[in-house]
Formats: structure tokens, C-alpha cells, sequence
């Protein structure tokens, strides 16, 4: 059998209904499983790629593979084997939907809530796949493709693990000499510079990089690295920036972009580490399924050994009460909250100082008053200490100004609500007279009529 045709069955069950699509290396059809009643979809090696073993031998070795993968955002595998002539196949489960490539060619940049959602399903995959040690390699919108969960809700499967990286049928010279030019042209977009260095000098970051590339496509509507021919490309890829995604879009928050910008470092040590830390900036900016899905990415991470220091975030800073989500928001709200709190404990201090001031200067204080005779609008109207004051958040230290003229005034009705204010003794002018020198008791004063008020001033001539 060469090319499968509408009709034939395959391995005795599989009746092919359909031609989905045909690539460089292999097929993939629409069939239906005569005994399980059930469409599923097939794909296996073209013929002219049955030549070469090492192809043969790989797409084995990844189909089985991608059996292990167990999360819902990778096609779900039923089966493998191998045709009567040799080609290896794989049975699928058969997707209704569209690919990311198809959507941005139909509606251009995606919200930025949307784009963050559907990369962040795209890295809980990854992050399965790179437990048991598999680098997808060809990571692009083409192999992101938007189903639908039975609830309705949009749910990306990543396609292609472990295929697309045979880019060499023959086996000799260089992937560049493919004559299915299209084939090639659609993934060194998304190549990082050592994958276009060496395909087979890559670890788990060069799929960081194309998962960079792939969000700045889906929130700019166009890669970051364009170039009419191949060398050009590459020259791109290798030595230039990308254009800010700010001045392409200018509602892209900064946090966001930054971490996009990590993911497109030349050098792959400054990316970041793994997808659960890339998961832990974005996640933000997805409020309503960002922070679970990164929560699943970690633990998916963690349950295959690595280390929680490895699983961290940058030290970016979080989003602030400017981004555009519900998370930054309150991110914002709460650290207005704590400053705010710190201010009126600060203000309360303050006040507590100058009114005890204003009390000990209008009741005779003195420093040379003695110590233990305090007046009696302090023993029966006591101001409330520091210490009454509400407590510092623990989190921030706040140093308030001593002398704030405004909030101190503002606050003094609220610290002295508590109780009535004092009634200060008012004197009205009269002699004072001088203790004689050698004599033990005061000559008393006259009051002056209609009142009977001590003056608070007569002991300190």
C-alpha cells in the first residue's frame, strides 16, 4: 500500500473515511474503528520516509511515549503498530476544532486573557512530557489545537510530540535541503538559536523559547523574527531582539512582556529554568484559570523529582493595580490597604505626642515640676499611650514624618472621642504673692470673686 485512500482498511479495523492532512514525513487521516464503532484518527510514515530506520525506529520510540502523557491537553493515544508493509502508525483520538495558526490567521492578536489561558494548557502538557524526558521540538500555533471540554469550555491538546524533530528522511546534509518547503518553513520560526545550531544539542528550554514565540504571536498577531529567506532567519534569530510587544500592542501590561522576553533569551541559561516558573509570571494575567493551572504545572514538576527552588518564579515584580487583570487588581488593593493602615498608625503616634504636650504645658508641667505630683486632669482623663494604638502590619515598615502637620490634626478629634475633653482652669489676673524666705506654709492668694480655681502657675514663682 502507498498513500491511503478513501475506503481502504488498515490494519484489518480501521476504515479510512478521510485525508486530514499530509506533512513532510507522514499522514494523518480520519478512519473508523469497525469493532469499537468509534472515529479516531491515524497517523503513519509516507512511504518515501520507510527508507530511513532511524525515522522508523524514532516514531516508534515517541508514539509510545506519548502514551505516558496522561493530561487532557495531549491528543489521547489508542493504539500503535505497524502496516503489513512496514510504516508504523498511530491511532488518535479524532479532535473537532481549530488550530491557534487557523485562529490568528481568522482573528488576528487574541485577548490577552485568552493567549495567557491557552499557553498556560499548553505548558501543563509540556510539563508532563518533560518529566518522563521528552522535548516536543515543533511547538507552534499549527500544533495547539482549540477543542471543546464537555462543559463547553476551550481546551488545548498539544500535537506532534516527538515527530516533527525527523525533519531528515535521507539522513544526510542538511534539513535546509528538504524539498517540501513548506514543511520546513512553518518551524524555524519558532526555533531557538541552538535548535537551528543543532537539533540535537537542545533540552527542555528550547520548547521555553517556542512557547515565548508562540505567546508573542498570539498577543501581537505576527513572530518575532520575520525574514523573506532562510539565512536572513537566521541572522535574526541568532543576534537581534524581537521588537517590543508594547509597540506592536500597547495594552500588553509590562510584566507580561518581560516574562515573554525571558522566554527569548539567546543565551538558554537566562531563560527560564522550566515551564512551572514561566507558569508562575503568566499565571496573573489568566486570573480566572491562570493560578490553577500553574499550581498543576508545579505539582506535576515536583512529582518527578524537581527540586521547589528549581520550581520558583523570576524575581519579576507582580503585576500592578494597573494590569489589566483581576489578579493584579487586588494585588494593588492590598498593598494600598497595608500602606494605608501603616499612615493612621503612624498618625495616631503623633497625635498622642502632641496632645500630651498641649495637656502638660496647660496643667503646669515642667521639668521642674516633681515627678510624682501629676495634675488632676491627668489622673481623671489619662491620654491614651502608643501603645493603645492599633499594631504595624507585620509585612511593612512605614516611617511617618514626626511632625505631619495635616493627618495630626485631622486625627486628634479621633483619638480624644473617647471621652470628654478636660476643662482647663481659667485664671483672671491678681497679685501673686511671694513666700516669705524662711517660713513653712505659703501666704494664700485672695481668689478673685466667682471663682474658685487654683492657679496651676502659683508654685512656679
Amino acid at each position: 500500500m502507498n498513500e491511503p485512500r478513501e475506503g481502504d482498511v488498515l490494519a484489518g479495523k480501521f476504515r479510512i473515511e478521510r485525508v486530514l492532512g499530509v506533512g513532510g514525513m507522514g499522514m494523518v487521516v480520519s478512519a473508523m474503528h469497525l469493532h469499537l464503532d468509534e472515529r479516531v484518527a491515524i497517523k503513519f510514515l509516507l512511504p518515501e520516509a520507510l527508507g530511513n530506520a532511524e525515522a522508523v525506529a524514532r516514531f516508534g520510540r515517541e508514539a509510545r511515549a506519548a502514551v505516558k502523557i496522561k493530561s487532557e491537553h495531549v491528543a489521547r493515544v489508542i493504539d500503535v503498530g505497524a502496516l503489513e508493509s512496514g510504516a508504523p502508525y498511530m491511532v488518535m483520538e479524532l479532535l473537532r476544532g481549530q488550530d491557534l495558526s487557523h485562529m490568528l490567521r481568522n482573528s488576528g492578536a487574541l485577548p490577552i486573557a485568552t493567549a495567557v489561558q491557552y499557553v498556560l494548557q499548553a505548558c501543563e502538557a509540556l510539563a508532563e512530557a518533560h518529566a518522563i524526558g521528552i522535548v516536543h521540538r515543533d511547538l507552534k500555533p499549527a500544533n495547539l489545537f482549540v477543542t471543546a471540554r464537555a462543559d463547553g469550555t476551550p481546551c488545548v491538546k498539544v500535537l506532534d510530540f516527538g515527530i516533527s524533530k525527523v525533519t531528515n528522511p535521507s539522513g544526510s546534509g542538511s534539513d535546509l535541503g528538504m524539498t517540501r518547503t513548506q514543511a520546513i518553513m512553518g518551524s524555524p520560526l519558532y526555533m531557538s538559536p541552538e535548535q537551528l545550531a543543532s537539533a540535537k544539542d537542545v533540552d527542555t528550554r528550547t520548547d521555553i523559547w517556542a512557547i515565548g514565540t508562540v505567546l508573542y504571536e498570539l498577543l501581537s498577531g505576527r513572530v518575532p523574527f520575520e525574514a523573506d529567506t532562510m539565512p536572513q532567519l537566521c541572522t535574526l534569530i541568532l543576534h537581534t531582539e524581537p521588537p517590543p510587544l508594547r509597540s506592536i500592542r500597547a495594552e500588553v501590561p509590562e510584566q507580561l512582556q518581560q516574562a515573554v522576553f525571558r522566554c527569548l533569551r539567546k543565551d538558554r541559561d537566562q531563560r527560564y529554568a522550566n515551564v512551572a516558573a514561566l507558569a508562575a509570571d503568566i499565571a496573573p494575567f489568566a486570573p480566572d484559570t491562570g493560578p490553577r493551572s500553574a499550581e498543576r504545572i508545579s505539582r506535576v514538576l515536583s512529582s518527578s523529582g524537581m527540586s521547589s527552588t528549581a520550581l520558583m518564579s523570576s524575581n519579576f515584580p507582580l503585576p500592578t493595580a494597573g494590569a489589566s487583570t483581576g489578579s493584579a487588581q487586588a494585588w494593588g488593593a492590598t498593598q494600598a490597604a497595608r500602606k494605608s493602615r501603616a499612615v493612621w498608625v503612624g498618625v495616631g503616634g503623633a497625635a498622642v505626642v502632641l496632645l500630651g504636650a498641649m495637656g502638660w504645658k496647660a496643667l503646669g508641667g515642667s521639668s521642674d515640676q516633681p515627678p510624682h505630683a501629676p495634675s488632676a486632669a491627668a489622673a481623671t482623663n489619662p491620654l491614651p499611650t502608643p501603645s493603645s494604638a492599633p499594631e504595624s502590619p507585620p509585612v511593612d515598615t512605614v516611617v511617618v514624618p514626626p511632625f505631619t502637620v495635616v493627618p495630626v490634626v485631622s486625627a486628634v478629634p479621633a483619638v480624644a472621642s473617647s471621652s470628654p475633653p478636660a476643662k482647663l482652669p481659667v485664671a483672671p489676673p491678681r497679685t501673686v504673692s511671694v513666700k516669705p524666705a524662711g517660713t513653712n506654709k505659703p501666704t494664700p492668694t485672695k481668689p478673685s470673686s466667682g471663682s474658685d480655681s487654683v492657679d496651676p502657675l502659683s508654685e512656679r514663682n
